[in-house]
């Protein structure tokens, strides 16, 4: 039996409780997770990583966007093409202006999220872009058990034009690059497992959109969301909710981390 398992952005920023993005609960996700992964030792054939990766300047962080008074708008900000429509927002940067605009009318379209303002987080070469301690030791020691066995991290976001919650695909896709469109080779490396257990930050996010993603290729029986080390952002406890009622009848597992391979 080929087991893996997939950490969706188990970083500073997300799971320390100082980070630019706190998830509460997530520094508590990140000791079980890494208690799990030294319980089963072997029993993990794989361990694959995502790694939420952004510049500052990025279509859903303030600096990206001015009001009327050419204010930034606050963090958690939602912003809508009929916001866009009335000039409340517009991109501060002019050559954004028109793209910014069809961005977010593609975005509403999905049906999924509407644009969001996050605070700046896990920017490229910085504290909170690193894998929360207490994990990176677990996944070191794991790679430390057996020489040449290595966890497979992807990293994602760094696209300033568009959102990347799912380790799959951006939001919206870019066509100058092939980044942010289906990430097949992750794909067909999750493939070859028969148990592909889900966890990290955030259920409400970037976990629900990487497992809808993966149903439509890979069979909903080999999917598990461990469900005592994913936490949902604040304010978004619905989603996270819906997302597992609506897994769980296609057939996705749902279990705690200490019942996987138990």
């Amino acid at each position: 039996m080929n087991s893996t398992l997939l950490i969706i952005d188990p970083q500073n920023d997300f799971c320390d409780v100082n980070g630019a993005l706190s998830v509460k609960g997530a520094d508590e996700d990140c000791k079980k997770l890494s208690e799990m992964i030294n319980r089963l030792g072997d029993k993990l054939q794989s361990i694959h990583v995502t790694m939420d990766t952004h510049h500052l300047f990025h279509i859903a962080h303030p600096i990206f966007w001015i009001d009327k008074k050419g204010n930034h708008p606050e963090p958690y900000t939602i912003i809508t093409s009929a916001m866009l429509k009335n000039n409340e927002y517009k991109a501060a940067v002019p050559q954004y202006e028109q793209y910014s605009i069809e961005y977010v009318k593609t975005l509403e379209k999905t049906g999924k999220y509407n644009l969001c303002i996050w605070p700046p987080h896990c920017l490229i070469g910085t504290w909170g872009n690193c894998i929360f301690p207490i994990l990176s030791d677990a996944l070191i020691n794991w790679e430390r058990s057996v020489p040449g066995r290595i966890v497979d991290y992807t990293y994602k976001g760094s696209n300033v034009r568009t959102e990347h919650y799912s380790a799959i695909r951006a939001e919206v896709s870019d066509a100058a690059d092939p980044g942010s469109r289906t990430n097949f080779a992750l794909i067909e490396r999750l493939k070859i497992a028969d148990n592909i257990a889900i966890a990290g930050e955030a259920l409400s996010h970037c976990v629900a959109n990487t497992v809808r993603d993966l149903i439509a290729c890979i069979p909903s029986e080999k999917l598990i969301v461990l469900t005592d080390v994913s936490s949902n952002v604040a304010g978004f406890e619905k989603l996270g909710n819906d997302f597992l009622d609506e897994v769980k009848k296609i057939g996705v597992r749902l279990m705690t981390s200490r019942e996987f391979l138990a």
